[in-house]
Parts: structure tokens; sequence; C-alpha cells
């Protein structure tokens, strides 16, 4: 991936590529007094087809060259530029719902095991030094495990949650700031404080206990950003007493206020394979953080590239240049 430099810590060193430009027009002259001279003498046939043939490879050859001259030149200028650093520590709470709505098959075998699955890969996408709870709600909510390091754990309690009724989303919130809170000090810098984020994966809406806005509002205050997933399809149901198709669409709007109320993300996904695209890009969003770093290594290497490339054509080439 290409990194465009914010910033250089030897910019004096960047006058070098002045040379660029003058490289360009001497090589542009050369070719005007080549043409100038072919115009003034007569040429044969063989002559007159080979330069052509071979005309692309040249300017192919001095393009590259002029490439990784330019390249090495912003690594000799040491470059800085925003990029993706892991996070050492934070804690990460797994919110899930277990409301009956997700017995809903249309998402094979069916949501809630489907989200048992995808949660546990996830757990093994975030960074090893970071600190997982697990946070389960229906018409209650319960912190399941506390902030561990531990996976195994966690993965267990995932294995072991059970459907209840009703939803309470705001409710699973609290409970969730509340996991954060119990989250252990770093050893080495225990008046540090980690960051924090909620994932939080729901079908419906509150129909019972506290406002989600309310506790959304909550978690920006305390700078823990909420990242929701709605979770199922328009035309998931539930068979009720006598065999009836009780409709239990996903709910997008509630889990849209709330993620944007507390600085995070709202995702959709309707199948199991769009939930696991969706936990791979929490955790990347999670996992690290933009950061000013030095990429002089990046650059030397582009630069290494297109000399490679350069001696390739120049390699090729069965005439000498201009």
């Amino acid at each position: 991936m290409a990194l465009i430099p914010t910033e250089f810590m030897r910019p004096d060193r960047l006058w070098w590529l002045v040379l660029i430009p003058i490289l360009v027009a001497v090589y542009l002259f050369l070719l005007w007094r080549r043409r100038s001279t072919s115009k003034a003498h007569r040429i044969n046939n063989l002559e007159r087809v080979l330069p052509k043939q071979q005309a692309w490879k040249r300017h192919l050859a001095v393009s590259l060259a002029i490439l990784a001259l330019a390249a090495l030149n912003v690594a000799f200028a040491q470059p800085k530029a925003e990029v993706d650093v892991p996070r050492d520590r934070a804690t990460i709470v797994l919110t899930i719902d277990v409301s009956l709505s997700m017995q809903a098959t249309d998402v094979a075998p069916n949501r809630l095991d489907a989200a048992k699955s995808a949660a546990k890969e996830f757990l093994q996408l975030l960074p090893v030094g970071f600190n997982v709870s697990l946070v389960r709600f229906a018409g209650t909510a319960a912190v399941v495990v506390p902030p561990t390091s531990d996976r195994g754990t966690v993965a267990a309690a995932i294995d072991n949650l059970q459907v209840a009724p009703y939803t309470a989303i705001g409710e699973g919130i609290y409970s969730s700031l509340d996991a954060i809170a119990q989250a252990p000090p770093d050893p080495n810098d225990p008046n540090a404080t980690a960051p924090g984020a909620i994932v939080l994966l729901s079908d419906g809406f509150t129909n019972i206990g506290r406002d989600s806005a309310d506790a959304a509002r909550e978690a920006k205050t305390k700078n823990i950003p909420i990242y929701t997933i709605a979770y199922g399809t328009a035309n998931g149901y539930l068979v009720g007493e006598g065999g009836q198709r009780e409709p239990v669409p996903v709910n997008h709007a509630e889990l849209s206020q709330v993620a944007r109320l507390s600085g995070g993300k709202k995702f959709s996904a309707g199948s199991s394979e769009e939930l696991r695209q969706v936990y791979a890009s929490i955790a990347r969003s999670v996992g690290y953080v933009k950061a000013d770093q030095e990429v002089t290594e990046t650059y030397a290497g582009y630069a290494v590239g297109f000399a490679v490339l350069a001696v390739l054509a120049m390699m090729s080439l069965a005439a000498r240049w201009p």
C-alpha cells in the first residue's frame, strides 16, 4: 500500500529532486536531436523500422530509472507518514443480544448460533495484549465474563449463551460500561487508562429497560465508542404456537443512533459471511491506531523496485540510447 509522506525529517535533502526535470529535459533533447538527424539523412527501410520497434522500451527504461531516482531521493529525506500502528492494550466488550428473535433461521443455522461462531473468530483477530469481556442482554443484561486476556474462557462463555425474552439494548450498554471499568490496570503503568470499545450485536430494538440513546451518550462522555452490528434480514421470522409465522425483521434505526451518539460506527450483516467480514473490519478499527511513523524503508524499497525494472527494460534493448 502506498504511503504518502505527511512530513520529512530532513526536508533540506529534497533539493536533489531538481535533477529530475533536468534529466527529463536532457532526454527529450536527445530524442529531438535524433529525430532531426534522421530527417537530415536518408535511412534504409531496416533502420526506419527497428527504432520504432524499440522506442517504447527505451522510454520505459528511462522513465523507470527516473522514478527510481525520485523514490531514492524521497527516502534520503527520511519521510514520515500516517500509518496503522497496533495498540499494545485495550479493553473490548463483546455485547450480544440473546433475545428470542435471535432464534430466527434467516441466517443459518439461526442468528444466535451463527453469531456465536463469528464472535469466537473475532476473539482471535484481536491483539494478544487486549482484554476481552462478554456481556449478554435480553430483558436484562449481565457481565458474563469480566475483562480478561484468556480467550478460551470467553469462547466457552459464548458457547453457553441462551435466549431469553425481551430486548434491553440500553441495559446491555450500561453493563458493558461497567465491564470496562473492571479492566485490570497495566502492571507496567498502573495509572494509565487503556482505551475501551464496545462491539454490540443485536437484531431488534429496545422494548424494556433504560433508553439506549442515554446509554450511548454516557459511553461518549467516557470516550468509549460503540460499534453496532444490525444482524439478520428483513425476512426473519419465528414460528409461534399453531405454526404461525411471527416476523422479526432486523431493526437498523436504533443501532444507527447508538453508534452515532457514542462516536462509534454502525454495521449491517445479513449472513454468516457478512458478519465475519464486519468483525474483521471492527478488529482492524479497534486494534490499530493512526500514528506518524518514518517510512524511509518503504521508499527505498520503491527505488530498488523501479531500478530493477529499469535494468530489465535496458537488458531487453538491442539498441543504444538516443
